[in-house]
């Protein structure tokens, strides 16, 4: 794949002042210092998303660093992703719609690009993948800007009527689909236990199997959990006590994200992702955040307008990709023509089958 590549490669490279390494756990606390300080820097730069990653899904993690007079000056989370059915990708960074490369400077920048390709050669990966941080100026990584958008907005500031204010800020068609939903008197729990876990995997499991996708472990939403603490937690909706629509959010830096999201067929019904997403707002304020990142989005699809829909204005998202010559970037796409009849068979499968299989599939995706 790349004839340059030498397996007696150091593991540190000095170049201009400053050490590109692979980072070991005595690093952890650094790394999340400098993610914490760095204007780029995002909830799935910092160390717990990568051990939540590999503890849930068994891919191993990764940090190359980047460092000056003993000092981070760049970061780039790894996960090395297998999948018998995908293959192999060197990903930056594993199940995320962010966290490529941060950096004081772009020089430092391609330094780590450069060796993050290396380590794709050494690990077998014909694929190496960037998401979002500071593109790489080596023309061998093709950029994707058209795919995605990210959507992310102000909630209104704390205060005397602070709900109906963010209630009033949503765009007219989409706040009178929130008032349908709250005449429905649905309640709303919030927390991090088992019970909230087992809602919220019941839930999501049941969506994305409606979506034709396969869910991903419980395993991997529990570490997610655990590993970051009090900056994750779940909203889940129910009708009476029957859950309908649950996510699992983020929080980083002043802003939610929920991520993990979804809901039941009767969902559309009570309106009930829409009360999600309003009481999400109204519990992410309370908790001092200033952002709604509502998370990325592939352009033309019935998210990225439902998202809109909440006056949210989207923002291409920038990828990169290299490959190995004469290799063919991995699609994972699930709206890929290619997939299409894949798709439409795993709508059809019974609940519990898609649960069983799907995770030994989806732990592959990254």
């Amino acid at each position: 794949m790349s004839a340059h590549f030498r397996p007696d490669m150091p593991v540190a490279r000095r170049s201009a002042g400053w050490t590109v390494r692979l980072a070991d756990a005595g690093d952890d606390g650094a790394i999340d210092s400098y993610v914490a300080r760095h204007p780029a820097g995002t909830v799935f730069h910092r160390t717990g998303w990568g051990r939540a990653v590999e503890q849930g899904t068994g891919q191993a993690r990764h940090n190359l660093i980047a460092e000056a007079a003993g000092a981070i000056v760049g970061l780039l989370p790894v996960q090395v992703i297998h999948s018998p059915l995908f293959g192999r990708a060197l990903v930056s960074c594993g199940f995320a719609v962010d966290g490529g490369i941060i950096a004081d400077d772009a020089r430092i920048a391609d330094a780590l690009a450069e060796r993050f390709w290396e380590m794709a050669v050494r690990h077998s990966c014909p694929t190496a993948e960037l998401r979002g941080g500071t593109i790489p100026t080596d023309p061998q990584w093709h950029v994707k800007e058209e795919t995605y958008a990210g959507f992310c907005g102000p909630l209104v500031d704390p205060g005397a009527d602070a709900d109906e204010r963010q209630l009033l800020a949503v765009p007219r068609k989409q706040r009178a689909e929130i008032r349908k939903g709250l005449q429905n008197a649905l309640n709303i729990r919030i927390g991090r236990e088992a019970v909230d876990l087992e809602q919220h995997h019941a839930v999501y499991a049941e969506s994305v199997r409606n979506l034709g996708t396969p869910v991903f472990p419980a395993s991997l939403f529990a570490a997610v959990i655990a590993e970051m603490g009090e900056d994750a937690d779940i909203l889940t909706v129910l009708d009476g006590d029957r859950p309908v629509a649950s996510v699992l959010s983020l929080y980083h830096g002043g802003a939610v994200m929920p991520y993990w999201g979804g809901g039941v067929f009767d969902a559309r019904r009570l309106r009930a992702n829409d009360v999600m997403y309003y009481a999400l707002m109204n519990h992410a304020r309370q908790r001092g955040c200033t952002r709604f990142d509502f998370g990325r989005s592939k352009v033309g699809t019935g998210a990225f307008a439902f998202k809109k829909n909440w006056g949210f204005e989207p923002r291409p998202l920038s990828y990169a990709v290299r490959t190995a010559n004469g290799a063919a970037p991995r699609d994972i796409n699930p709206l890929s023509p290619r997939y299409r009849l894949q798709v439409a068979a795993w709508q059809k499968l019974p609940l519990a089958i898609a649960n069983r299989i799907g995770p030994m599939i989806a732990r592959g995706l990254g």
